[in-house]
């Protein structure tokens, strides 16, 4: 039994090992030669003779583990040692321990003519890596004090240590490691598909009966082969041989679908490669494109979740396209790991394209993983039930399965095999009770059999056996500790927990001390001996890039629960594995353990693997990010999770680095789930935040942007809470002071903080939204956008479920139908289009025939406008108001009439469809609402002014209209709409949309003005407004307490609380979303336009989040600059007039009229020393001075003009230096540097877009010109030559808005269109920093070691670190 556990471990070794694998130290004994343990029938008769053959245990190790290696790449070190004065015939006791002797005491001649035959062929094949060593002995044998004797002792040593160092590095060498994503190293695919194909191949060997099933599922492949379809699904009870009849189904099938066909086997959770979703689709997808000859995945979809996923769904419809035959088999979804969200079968192809087929295996209970699937899979007869194994069927298979394992029964020993399965039929009972009777002797009475008549009576008996061999205390250890991991342990994790674990090492040493007081660990014999007896029934999987050890079944799992995990010992397991992974025993820290029996107490090193945060720069210890706080949660060791993980910012940015936001998010929910925590809470909400900023930048997060983030969104709790918050973000502020690059510290709160509002952002797109509808009964949200692309959320967990990329324009309709399971989409590409109308026609044809069914010719050819359908019939209105009804089928005219009136001509501009009350709903231009039946009858309301848009409730009880900046909320009754309120909703902007949810009583509205609003419905009262959408709001939709926002302006949705804490909210967002935006010095106050209302300036206070003045303006504003010392606000209107309000008295105002000509203003700049500013018109730039009259501000001038031809292109920004030079800027990326002092000009280098910002640094020395293009110029100014070009491509979008240089114009930052604001070296013309904000950044304002910015988001203040950039 030694032997072949020695045999084992080697195996292993060979197996796991990227290294040396094998170390062999051969002297003179040829070793130990024992009896076989098992000894074939056959061979019985032939004992004697064969057991003077049977090689010793070190030449069988040997052979194994070195003589089968390559010559050229060993992974095996080899020393000799030789001595050569001795002789075989010398009769020397001594020598005993390094040489075979007999029992005389003489050399054993046969022993050491073996040991020579297997030095010789050791020489003949391992002669380029052998070490040799000669050396003779003394009468003490080897003695260390023998000058000879410690130089070969040392050489020994070195030699080892030295090639055991180089091995392991080459071995470790990123070009020795296959990452498995493409090129020549497909080792690892080829081992993968073996194991499958052997594991199939074992299980097909006892495969009896299921013809009839077999035969149902053949058929209904062949049936589709030539459509498209859905997954077949085969379903049932634990147990019930549902993976034995896959490798049935694949084996048949590989004949049936011909000799050109692939078919695709994955026997989940039995491999390291098969236990997470995104390992199994990396792996399908390479052996489908080897097999095929297709396009690899790049590393970078392999290593995103979406982008697998989508790659694996385009991959079945190219092998569709080239007519090729594939099959993929995948069985046990249910054993997949949880990691990102496989047990939703997001992932899972819906539909399945011709010639390809996809069938999987899953639990008729437990997890609902068949309720899912028979939501996604409309086709009922797709699903074929396992049912159980007859008497018959169970015959047969003991028959094979003895045969295969080389036993035999007695008729009687088969008679209670076949007993004890007739109870249940399930065909895992009957395997667990033939492994149970493979170790029968033919002698044992039947009296003395123990079976199981069910499944877990014949586990319970397997680890009863277990126990009595193994015993009951590393039994339960060893199993409860897999079980209670959260993945899976590796082997030698196991082994160095169960070196903690106090009861085992007590159990184990009952009756001596170990070897070593001061060094105590689990025999490695003992674990060796216990993996060898539980064979099978524990498998490997993969969880973080490492191997891990589970359960065979998922009743095992159960049952070790049930036996060994008791609500005390699970606590325990818990604790231990958390010890481990804290590393609190390792690097020498002695543990104290009593050993009972023996009444002592040892204090000794356990030598388990330290567990460091990072094994070294880039990667990171992925094992404990995964477990340590899932076991901090389940032990209660609260104080330790928020000290090492929820409050430690390097945890929290080494595991958003290595794991990805989710898994973070993941571990915070479980925290929330357990302990209620509003800190927590906050912190996991935080998250959620920043994941969508992950999303859009690929995950490729520099620790930068973390740390701002963090500390930006949770600054403002500091003070309320203080022991986890607070300190997270005193470690912020540590990381900021120690950094050793160049970045930027934020001085306040600038983003959306957690715990208000704002619940997260969902991206996806590169274009704005055009369509969006929910399925509200499953929580699936369909969006299409104006760049063709369709993605379904669901959301209740906030996971992508499918993305459609079928539309080659912008997406104009989306229909969420089959209670979420398909979608309808129609675009600009006129596909997917039910019924639509084609030149002077209307046309309908059937969705899945494409059979024309009608059309319908217009009247003196005008063209109908389609309203839509009711009951049957489709509706149509002519520009001139005639309604006409058609039947649906046969497209016959059922009546028409007339909405228009001689009083009243009717122009629609929107319509909506009652299903419930099969009525249309028609808006106008004249402000009437008609309500239409199927019969042609209608009643009309009248508004004040044109429609806009129609929105119903859910319950169509409730109807919305919009017209200008006002909602009229209507009741629905059978033949006419009532006012639900007197009242109209008033808003202080365009209404854009609304929606009504039926089960709340609230109106939600979103506006030009990019704001959302929350009405009581019983009241008419606001209840409250959002504001951070960035755009105006065109799209809203509510899904519980969640509604989601979008807008055909952004490529964004997000989704907001209508219940949250208020004490949370952020009242420091002001709505200024255009870029006519300034402010004062310290940002304490800002100035914007009134969206909406370009007559309008409103100054806002940050400090109160609160509007403090509105100044009325007699024109439309074109330009706004602020005089920050003078503390004046000048204003550029469209009648060329400059307004000057003085800041401490705004109703006092000056002005500056326009020219004869009154052209509008197009910019001004003001200096430095703000004695001068120069005016922008259409035609000509005027500089005016500012000057101080009795203590009151005046404007003088213009002292200086410069016409502009009228092919001059608009000025569109400018800069002007104390010494009167004039820098500009035209729409046309003309720039050009005017002296108002000898009218001279210079042409600088020009941009190839509009100049969006000339800006000078405060000494006069620099000018940054920056334009749309993104592209950046330095210019020194005196002499005048440019300095750098700088350019920087962002995200999505490009551009550079506004710039500002640094006090001591040492930098000079820049916000741009791709939603950064970035910090520029002026010596070295470097990018030092970027920050992303979320929004387009309109204004930038110096202070000392800072800036304040602004963006269409809001206020954003930054404090840079002059002595880190």
């Amino acid at each position: 039994m030694t032997a072949e556990l020695c045999l084992q471990e080697i195996q292993s070794c060979k197996r796991l090992s990227i290294g040396p694998t094998f170390t062999a130290l051969l002297g003179n004994r040829y070793g130990y030669r024992p009896i076989p343990r098992l000894i074939p029938e056959n061979e019985f008769e032939l004992l004697l003779s064969r057991l003077a053959k049977d090689p010793d245990v070190t030449e069988s190790e040997i052979e194994l583990g070195l003589l089968g290696i390559q010559k050229s790449d060993p992974r095996a070190v080899l020393f000799v040692r030789e001595l050569p004065r001795l002789r075989k015939t010398d009769s020397q006791r001594s020598f005993a321990h390094f040489m075979d002797v007999t029992a005389d005491g003489l050399v054993d001649k046969e022993a050491q003519d073996l040991l020579s035959s297997l030095k010789s062929r050791i020489y003949a094949l391992c002669s380029g890596f052998v070490n040799l060593h000669c050396v003779e002995l003394s009468k003490a044998g080897i003695d260390p004090g023998c000058k000879e004797h410690k130089q070969y002792l040392e050489s020994l040593c070195e030699q080892f240590v030295s090639q055991m160092k180089a091995k392991i590095s080459r071995a470790a060498a990123p070009s020795a490691l296959t990452d498995g994503t493409g090129g020549a190293e497909w080792g690892w695919l080829w081992q993968e598909i073996t194991h499958h194909m052997l594991l199939s191949k074992a299980k097909c060997a006892v495969f009896c009966g299921r013809d009839s099933l077999l035969g149902k599922i053949c058929l209904a492949m062949w049936e589709t082969t030539n459509s498209y379809h859905e997954p077949l699904v085969v379903f049932g009870p634990s147990g019930i041989g549902k993976t034995a009849l896959m490798c049935k189904l694949a084996q048949e099938m590989r004949g049936v679908l011909g000799p050109k066909s692939v078919v695709v086997l994955r026997l989940l959770g039995t491999s390291p490669l098969s236990s997470e979703i995104d390992s199994v689709l990396r792996s399908v997808c390479f052996q489908i494109c080897g097999a095929f000859g297709l396009s690899l995945p790049t590393s970078q979809t392999v290593n995103t979740h979406e982008d697998l996923v989508r790659f694996f769904h385009g991959l079945l419809a190219k092998v569709s396209q080239q007519g090729d035959s594939l099959l993929i088999i995948l069985d046990s979804l249910d054993q997949l790991s949880e990691a990102s969200h496989a047990h939703k079968m997001h992932w899972l192809p819906k539909e399945i394209p011709p010639n390809v087929h996809l069938v999987v295996s899953t639990l008729d209970s437990g997890k609902p993983l068949l309720e899912s699937l028979r939501g996604m899979i409309v086709a009922q007869a797709n699903f074929f039930e396992v049912e159980q194994l007859t008497a018959d069927q169970g015959r047969q298979i003991v028959d094979a399965y003895m045969n295969a394992v080389g036993r035999r029964l007695t008729p009687d020993q088969c008679d209670v095999v076949l007993r004890s399965f007739q109870h249940c039929g399930h065909p895992l009972l009957l395997k667990l009770n033939l492994d149970a009777a493979r170790q029968w002797a033919s002698y044992t009475q039947v009296s003395e059999l123990q079976l199981g008549s069910t499944t877990h009576e014949a586990i319970s008996l397997l680890f009863q056996r277990l126990e009595k061999k193994h015993g009951r205390q590393l039994i339960g250890s060893a199993l409860g500790y897999i079980v209670s991991s959260r993945d899976g342990l590796s082997e030698a994790e196991l082994r160095d927990v169960l070196s903690l674990d106090d009861e085992v090492l007590a159990d184990i040493y009952q009756y001596w001390l170990p070897p070593n007081p001061a060094l105590i660990r689990l025999p490695p014999l003992l674990w060796s001996r216990l993996r060898h007896d539980l064979g099978e029934y524990l498998v490997e999987r993969q969880a973080s890039g490492t191997n891990v050890l589970g359960l065979y079944h998922r009743q095992f799992t159960e049952i070790v629960k049930e036996r060994y995990l008791s609500t005390e010992r699970k606590a325990k397991c818990h604790s231990v594995l958390a010890d481990f992974f804290l590393g609190c025993w390792s690097q020498g820290r002695l543990k104290p353990v009593f050993l009972s029996s023996l009444k002592t107490k040892l204090n000794a090193d356990r030598k388990v693997s330290s567990q460091p945060l990072w094994f070294a720069q880039g990667v990171a210890n992925s094992r404990k990010l995964r477990e340590l706080p899932y076991h901090l949660i389940h032990a209660g060791r609260w104080e330790e999770l928020q000290q090492e993980v929820i409050g430690s910012t390097d945890w929290l940015c080494c595991k958003t680095l290595t794991c990805g936001v989710a898994s973070v998010i993941e571990d915070l929910s479980l925290c929330t789930e357990v302990c209620d925590c509003p800190q927590i809470q906050l912190i996991r909400d935080t998250f959620l935040l920043l994941k969508p900023t992950l999303d859009f930048i690929d995950g490729q997060m520099d620790p930068c942007l973390f740390y701002t983030e963090i500390f930006s969104r949770l600054h403002i709790f500091t003070e309320m809470y203080p022991s986890l918050i607070g300190h997270l973000c005193s470690q912020c502020q540590d990381w900021f002071a120690s950094c050793p690059n160049p970045v930027l510290v934020p001085k306040c709160s600038f983003f959306q903080s957690p715990g208000g509002a704002l619940k997260t952002t969902l991206t996806g797109f590169q274009k704005g939204i055009t369509a969006v509808d929910l399925c509200s009964e499953k929580g699936i949200l369909v969006v299409g956008s104006e760049d063709g692309k369709v993605i379904a959320w669901n959301l209740d967990d906030l996971e992508v479920v499918q993305t459609f990329i079928g539309h080659t324009a912008g997406v104009r309709c989306v229909k969420a139908i089959d209670r979420g399971a398909r979608c309808l989409s129609s675009a600009c590409d006129e596909r997917a289009i039910i019924c639509c109308t084609v030149g002077a026609q209307i046309k309908a044809w059937h969705l899945e025939t494409a059979e024309l069914l009608f059309q319908i010719a217009g009247v003196e050819g005008v063209v109908p406008s389609i309203l839509g359908v009711l009951n049957g019939v489709v509706a149509t209105l002519s520009p001139q108001g005639h309604l006409r009804l058609y039947n649906w089928s046969t497209g016959l005219e059922k009546m028409q009439a007339c909405l228009s009136t001689d009083q009243q001509a009717l122009t629609p501009t929107c319509m909506l469809t009652l299903q419930r009350h099969d009525k249309l709903v028609i808006g106008s231009k004249q402000g009437s609402l008609h309500l239409v039946s199927n019969h042609g009858r209608q009643t009309v309301t009248q508004l004040l002014a044109s429609v806009t848009f129609l929105a119903t409730s859910d319950d169509e009880k409730l109807l919305c209209a919009g017209y200008e900046n006002q909602i009229a909320v209507f009741h629905v009754q059978v033949n006419s709409v009532q006012r639900f309120l007197p009242q109209a909703f008033q808003h202080e902007d365009t209404v854009l949309t609304a929606v009504a949810p039926s089960h709340r009583r609230v109106l939600v509205t979103g506006t030009e003005d990019h704001t959302i609003w929350i009405w009581c419905l019983s009241t008419g009262n606001l209840l409250d407004s959002y504001m951070g959408m960035a755009a105006p709001v065109t799209t809203l939709a509510v899904y519980g307490n969640t509604v989601i926002s979008a807008s055909s302006s952004t490529y964004y949705l997000k989704l907001w609380l209508l219940d949250y804490n208020h004490k949370h909210r952020t009242n420091n967002c002001f709505p200024a979303s255009g870029s006519l935006v300034t402010l004062s010095h310290g940002g304490d106050r800002v100035y914007f336009l009134k969206h909406g209302d370009r007559k309008e300036v409103v100054i806002w206070d940050y400090c109160t989040g609160k509007s403090t003045e509105a100044i009325t303006v007699s024109a439309e504003v074109c330009c706004l600059e602020l005089a920050q010392h003078k503390k004046l606000l000048f204003c550029g209107v469209k009648t060329g007039t400059i307004l000057i309000y003085p800041l401490a008295c705004t109703h006092e105002t000056l002005c500056i009229p326009p020219p004869e000509t009154l052209p509008t203003v197009r910019c001004m700049a003001i200096n430095h020393e703000e004695d001068r500013i120069a005016v922008a018109y259409e035609d000509g730039i005027s500089l005016f001075e500012i000057t101080v009259r009795d203590h009151f501000p005046c404007v003088e001038g213009p002292v200086e003009k410069l016409s502009l031809s009228l092919l001059h292109a608009p000025i569109s920004s400018m800069g002007l230096l104390s010494d009167c030079r004039l820098l500009k800027g035209t729409e046309c990326g003309e720039v050009m540097m005017y002296d108002f002092k000898n009218a001279t000009s210079v042409s600088l280098d020009g941009h190839l877009t509009e100049i969006t910002c000339v800006t000078l640094s405060n000494r006069g020395t620099h000018a940054l010109i920056g334009s749309r293009d993104s592209v950046q110029r330095l210019w020194s100014l005196s002499p005048l030559e440019l300095d750098y070009t700088m350019e920087y491509k962002g995200f999505f979008f490009e551009g550079v808005l506004c710039a500002a240089f640094s006090e001591n114009d040492q930098f000079v930052y820049t916000g741009s269109q791709d939603r950064t604001i970035k910090v520029w070296d002026v010596t070295s013309g470097c990018l030092l920093a970027v920050q992303y904000v979320y929004a387009s950044v309109t204004k930038i304002l110096p202070f000392k070691d800072g800036f304040v910015a602004v963006s269409q988001l809001g206020h954003e203040a930054f404090l840079t670190e002059p002595h880190k950039v």
